[in-house]
């Protein structure tokens, strides 16, 4: 498809970023499959930007499917449904694929569970009628989306009614809608845009309501004609717009998207609010459009599976809290040359060893990768080329923060706004002297947090 962007504020695309090899063709034909309920689930109680959510529900009480478990303990916090009917266990600890050790509580199942068809019929299917949604007013919306437990499925995990509260200081104009899925290998956003387009559109008028924007914009990369086809039939009619932007990574970072998008920069430090703009992901309005029509909660998502080091790459709806090893099994087993699990894709993952590690509702993906995959030479010196400022899309000096914080200096980190980083891992992706540039950067900010509370 040839590159035309035409009659928004943006030019398609962002300064800066890297082109890494998308290879989503291991799971892009992948049609999304529902995973048969486990025994057991365990639910974290920290899934999300903010304060981790407290229990709700003792141990040995019988819960059914979509009843809250835990509540949100702060305004940025969010609650958490149980994915299966059981009986809850005593609260224990567990250790996330990002290395966190957190509380979390075990449901073991039993009684009836919803299953295959059924389950998708309940998540995706069905009707989503845009007709009549006048009768929800911006209130109603914003609570059911609290109450619905929803955080941004991208990844960032950010409670989703925080965005949507009326702001009379700082008015929204422009819903934008994320389906540019630019880290490579992911394909999750993609096969919900092709199989579930109408919960994305009826969740993106939702939010339009929500917020009296006077535009509605789903910018999908120039990768996915497929996806655009199929959410612009969709759309038809709806005054919701789709921006066909130029692939490149890190488009789908919120900053980066709002300027290829609409040309607004949001400034060092700010948030999207700061320049009239709202973000959310395509998961994450599919998942409105189910909680304000039909009062269901965030109990399940879609996760890819995928790599040279799985055997069957795929698209799974999977329950909140099953583990990442049985997914890994679902796909029938790590390839003999596997050699590392990621969670999520490989430029913004966690490398992760503990098969038990829970899927949490910022679980996008598990890469396996290969030791072809993982080939790279030895880590020299900084040969000051400075390609890692060239492909910043944050403008920042990474390996001058990088070095700060190898050597634990908090406050030279701060000075170059080590805070700003969103680890997209552009800068080590193109570093000619393999550092590990993102590591440090992730290291250094567990220093900056630390000194702060001194």
């Amino acid at each position: 498809m040839g590159f035309k962007f035409k009659g928004f504020g943006g030019g398609g695309s962002f300064a800066h970023g890297v082109h890494p090899p998308e290879r989503k063709n291991f799971s892009g034909d992948a049609a999304i499959e529902v995973v048969p309920p486990p025994g057991k689930v365990m639910l974290p109680l920290l899934q999300n930007v903010g304060a981790p959510s407290v229990e709700a529900v003792k141990p040995k009480t019988v819960v059914a499917v979509g009843e809250m478990v835990a509540k949100g303990s702060a305004f940025v916090s969010a609650p958490i449904h149980t994915p299966i009917a059981g009986k809850v266990m005593k609260t224990g600890m567990t250790t996330l694929a990002n290395g966190r050790h957190v509380k979390a509580m075990p449901i073991k199942a039993d009684g009836e569970q919803l299953t295959g068809q059924a389950l998708w019929n309940d998540v995706f299917g069905g009707e989503w009628p845009r007709d009549d949604l006048d009768q929800y007013d911006g209130k109603q919306i914003v609570d059911a989306i609290q109450g619905a437990g929803i955080v941004g499925l991208g990844g960032a995990a950010f409670p989703t009614h925080v965005k949507y509260v009326p702001n009379d200081e700082k008015p929204i104009d422009t819903v934008l809608i994320n389906g540019c899925e630019c880290e490579p290998y992911l394909t999750a956003d993609y096969r919900v845009m092709l199989e579930a387009p109408d919960p994305v559109i009826t969740g993106t008028l939702l939010l339009g309501k929500v917020t009296g924007a006077r535009e509605m914009i789903i910018g999908i990369e120039d990768n996915k004609p497929e996806a655009i086809e199929v959410l612009t039939r969709a759309a038809a009619g709806t005054g919701i717009r789709i921006a066909v932007l130029k692939t490149k990574y890190p488009q789908g970072s919120e900053k980066q998207l709002i300027v290829a998008a609409t040309g607004r920069e949001v400034p060092l430090g700010g948030l999207p609010l700061d320049v009239g703009v709202a973000v959310s992901n395509v998961g994450t309005v599919a998942a409105v459009a189910r909680a304000v029509l039909r009062g269901k909660p965030l109990t399940h998502r879609v996760i890819t599976v995928t790599g040279a080091g799985i055997r069957n790459p795929k698209n799974l709806l999977a329950p909140i809290g099953i583990t990442m090893g049985e997914l890994i099994d679902y796909c029938g087993g790590l390839t003999p040359d596997a050699a590392r699990m990621v969670a999520g894709g490989p430029m913004m993952g966690f490398a992760f060893s503990d098969m038990n590690a829970p899927v949490t509702k910022g679980t996008s993906g598990i890469t396996i990768l290969t030791h072809d995959d993982l080939k790279r030479e030895e880590e020299t010196n900084c040969v000051r080329c400075g390609r890692c400022v060239d492909v910043c899309p944050m403008n920042l000096v990474p390996t001058k923060i990088a070095l700060a914080s190898r050597y634990k200096d908090a406050e030279l980190a701060q000075q170059y706004n080590i805070m700003a980083c969103f680890e997209c891992g552009s800068c080590a992706y193109i570093c000619p002297a393999n550092l590990p540039l993102v590591q440090l950067i992730r290291t250094g900010k567990a220093v900056v947090i630390a000194a702060g509370k001194k």
